[in-house]
């Protein structure tokens, strides 16, 4: 039974409250708490040694990525943030001074987006050290996109360039909160998700909601310099195209808006954020499933994205 297979068996009967707007199935939960104008979101992640960063990482990286992880799913919802809390599990032996340095990483990352760390838990994890973040933040309920809202016809964009992570992207990302914000209040998204699991994968998970399908333009998707020097150098890697629609953790911005306005937010987003790319990589499709079309046609999209437990 792999990560998805458990979540369906274990959520299908969850309890419900009439203030849960958006509940299991997106990126943040979101909570209608009696604000005027605005929703709450609320969200959850966990990084653990030796599946989310290895022991030789810098500890302000494991600090960072863990705190901009949640940032990310904020970002896909198109909100801001507020506030953390932290659970720290650690080993009987932890070294003091790592610890230290991965809450240096945690600390400037969220002085840098305005978020308050107000409290949390410290508990012992007998192998190796795990950080659980939990994040409040907000929306405008006129600006929340979730992951179900994408339509026929639509244009499919993704921020950044994809691939890399295994050779260590995923330590230093930047959550994508500043564009995500300025992309709602300027354009109207039908659908987003961050891309933690690869756009393989991820893709999947915002057809679904959708109840979509969508074509990939295999020359449009933005690979990272990573991920081609990996395929050149190592004969038994993945290619540089698998490494960008597998490798996941790369936190970028994977969207939907109406195919009107893919000219106009192009031009808009490269006025606005001339160092970061944005490109149109496909389109969405009212027949179900992913198609690729690259150089030999049109055909299904067999990879998937990273799992859990498969």
């Amino acid at each position: 039974m792999n990560e998805f297979e458990l979540i369906r068996r274990l959520t299908h009967d969850l309890p419900r409250h009439p203030r849960v707007v958006v509940g299991v199935g997106d990126d943040c939960a979101v909570l209608d708490l009696g604000l005027p104008d605005r929703w709450v979101l609320f969200k959850t992640d966990a990084v653990v040694e030796g599946v989310h960063f290895d022991a030789g990482a810098l500890p302000e990286q494991i600090g960072h990525k863990a705190l901009a992880r949640c940032l990310s799913d904020v970002a896909a919802m198109g909100g801001e943030a507020s506030s953390a809390l932290i659970t720290l599990g650690l080993p009987t032996a932890f070294d003091v001074a790592r610890i230290e340095g991965v809450y240096r990483g945690l600390n400037a990352l969220a002085a840098r987006h305005g978020v308050a760390i107000v409290g949390g838990e410290t508990t012992t994890n007998p192998d190796r050290l795990l950080l659980s973040v939990c994040l409040l933040g907000s929306v405008e309920k006129t600006r929340c996109v979730t992951r179900s809202g994408a339509q026929p016809g639509d244009a499919l964009f993704v921020s950044g360039v994809l691939g890399g992570s295994l050779r260590g992207r995923h330590l230093c990302f930047e959550p994508r909160l500043a564009e995500a914000r300025w992309l709602t209040g300027h354009f109207a998204v039908h659908a987003m998700i961050d891309l933690s699991d690869g756009l393989a994968g991820d893709l999947r998970h915002l057809l679904e909601s959708s109840r979509v399908g969508a074509e990939l333009l295999a020359a449009a998707i933005p690979i990272s310099r990573e991920a081609k020097r990996a395929a050149r150098e190592r004969p038994d890697a993945k290619s540089a195209l698998s490494a960008a629609l597998t490798d996941g953790e790369d936190f970028e911005l994977l969207f939907s808006v109406s195919s009107r306005d893919a000219v106009p937010l192009l031009d808009a987003w490269r006025e606005r954020f001339p160092d970061l790319g944005l490109a149109c990589i496909g389109k969405i499709l009212a027949e179900r499933g992913v198609r690729l079309r690259d150089e030999r046609g049109v055909r299904p999209l067999e990879a998937h994205g990273y799992i859990h437990f498969a």
